[in-house]
């Protein structure tokens, strides 16, 4: 939307032409060579380096695994295991290598782990009694060679699908840099693909045309490499302005979209704003949303740059020209605009068209959008408050200045009060923020059972936690939404899927739990009395314990579980088997 406070000065374009005609571009990554790829398949990418995702970066390769798990994974390179993280979310299943070279390679979405690194892991769960681990061995307590199987591919944590998520970090600093460059590259000899092109006004009296009837943007026509605006459409803006560009890359055979290396925006000739996509840093990776224009990312899957910053967006992938994407027609001139895309290979494709720079009297006649709402300072720290409701915003918890909306609905079946409307779920934010809603009315008894959910379009329901405060329920939220409060006073359930009375010749057995709105909190099993480890899958909603060194002796056992939900509601269930 459009920023209503004043930001860097305004350039005009006519001095920018006593510039250099082309800001000085960084040197091209170096290329590394000596690293196998980490299956004997062939290279088949979903998803590649900095390519745009929901509130992050991509950080490494997707490898697709043909549609199936348990296929080797090796080590690139000579190394040592320099962290085993295990977790039912985020990677999953990961090893961590470091090599000699000074960089880490990293390994997600594991099916299980092989070796000694599998048999360290197992130590260090069974000492924490936790599924979930985070561990760091010493330099050279679990040494690897170069093709060594060190884990079995799978599809664990937040993963849509088989495939091996494969990373590579410089080590001291641990940011993610290009795994291409170590010479693990699919075919590409296809420039990237330019969709449409968007105008942004930057000031409070700076003004664009409308787009063409119900369109999002200016539509992009062309290909192999070169693209114009479809005939007729005519770009014009009055004061201070900015364009994002709605580009992907597509490797050769391949329907995936993938993110470019490169994007480059020239005005009559001088370089006015740059981005590279070279690394990663993870404290800052969430700025992504900055980055891209959210809502369109969202809602219509449109991967639109920015090519301008927003006021809180501490990325450092931008050039340093002078004009930092704000670009200011001359009244009555028409500017041509070119865009250079390039991807990881150094095909390139060109985007060029015509600004117009508009008189005030034309800029007079195009529409101007209402903005409703209380306006927040995205560098001050802010409250929404109605009746019944609070939300916290911190200072930065926005990337720019927003008018805030509110609303409510009459309370959905289950709710324990109104539903709060707050704001738009397509306006991201960077930072937790408090939310608090009245329910006076809660019996005592039940306060510990309640918590806040956001409900989405659709009627789903996410559960958001929280405890009981004032009168009502406080919980953290990352986003504004559609928001009430539920109690959970049911306990999960439990399911048996396949342990049966004779174990003998079995390698394992699985259970499944499942929990109606707050969500699986914890589960603890045990055979004889003894803690063993189960293996939580929430994509599946099932435990599994795979017989280990602890439990595999013959005999007859009796097996245990408790499974407690967020709201502190348990179930058990058990049943004696033979070994």
């Amino acid at each position: 939307m459009r920023p209503i406070h004043s930001c860097a000065p305004i350039i005009i374009l006519l001095l920018l032409s006593t510039i250099a005609p082309f800001a000085s571009r960084a040197q091209q990554p170096k290329t590394h060579t000596g690293y196998i790829q980490p299956m004997d398949i062939p290279l088949d990418l979903s998803g590649n380096f900095m390519e745009p995702r929901s509130n992050h970066f991509h950080s490494g390769l997707d490898m697709r695994t043909q549609g199936r798990e348990g296929i080797p994974v090796r080590a690139v390179a000579d190394g040592w295991v320099s962290r085993i993280k295990i977790s039912p979310w985020g990677y999953g299943k990961a090893v961590y290598i470091d090599h000699e070279d000074g960089h880490t390679t990293v390994y997600g979405h594991l099916q299980r782990l092989e070796g000694a690194t599998a048999e360290a892991c197992l130590d260090a769960q069974y000492r924490a009694k936790d599924f979930s681990i985070d561990i760091y061995p010493d330099k050279g307590k679990l040494p690897v060679k170069q093709g060594e199987t060190i884990a079995l591919s799978g599809n664990t944590g937040s993963s849509g699908g088989p495939h091996l998520h494969f990373e590579v970090r410089k080590t001291a600093g641990q940011r993610a840099i290009d795994p291409e460059l170590f010479g693990l590259r699919a075919p590409d000899r296809t420039p990237p693909e330019i969709v449409g092109v968007r105008i942004h006004p930057l000031t409070d009296s700076s003004q664009v045309a409308p787009y063409p009837g119900k369109a999002l943007g200016f539509a992009a026509q062309g290909g192999g490499g070169h693209y114009g605006l479809k005939p007729g459409e005519r770009v014009a803006a009055f004061g201070t302005v900015g364009f994002s560009i709605n580009t992907f890359d597509r490797y050769d055979n391949s329907t995936f979209r993938m993110g470019v290396r490169r994007i480059e925006l020239f005005v009559d000739s001088v370089a006015v704003f740059t981005t590279r996509f070279d690394e990663v840093d993870f404290d800052h990776n969430r700025y992504c949303n900055a980055h891209v224009e959210f809502g369109l990312f969202k809602e219509h899957k449109k991967d639109y740059h920015r090519c301008f910053k927003l006021p809180h967006n501490k990325l450092r992938i931008y050039g340093k020209e002078p004009a930092q994407g704000r670009i200011v027609p001359v009244p009555g001139r028409d500017h041509a605009v070119r865009f250079v895309v390039t991807d990881g290979r150094g095909n390139t494709s060109e985007l060029t068209f015509t600004l117009h720079g508009a008189t005030a009297e034309e800029a007079a006649s195009w529409p101007i959008p209402m903005l409703e709402g209380s306006l927040f300072r995205y560098d001050a720290a802010n409250v929404l408050e109605e009746e019944g409701v609070r939300m916290t915003l911190p200072a930065m918890a926005l990337y720019d200045d927003v008018f805030v909306r509110y609303a409510r609905k009459p309370a959905p079946a289950k709710a324990y009060g109104p539903l709060h409307l707050l704001h738009d779920p397509l306006e991201p934010i960077h930072a937790n923020c408090g939310l608090w809603i009245a329910t006076p009315d809660i019996p005592e008894r039940h306060r510990s059972k309640a918590l806040i959910v956001s409900m989405e379009a659709d009627g789903k329901l996410s559960p958001q936690g929280g405890t009981w405060q004032d009168g009502g329920v406080r919980a953290e939220v990352r986003a504004f939404g559609h928001y009430t409060v539920m109690l959970d006073t049911v306990p999960p359930k439990i399911a048996n899927v396949d342990l049966r009375a004779e174990m003998a010749n079995r390698e394992g057995f699985t259970i499944q739990i499942t929990d109606d709105l707050s969500g699986i909190a914890g589960w603890r099993g045990t055979l004889d009395g003894e803690w063993i480890l189960l293996e939580y899958d929430p994509k599946t909603k099932t435990i599994y314990h795979r017989f280990d060194k602890h439990t595999k002796a013959p005999g007859r056992k009796t097996f245990k579980v408790q499974v407690t939900d967020d709201r502190g509601n348990r179930a058990e269930w058990g049943q004696v088997f033979n070994r």
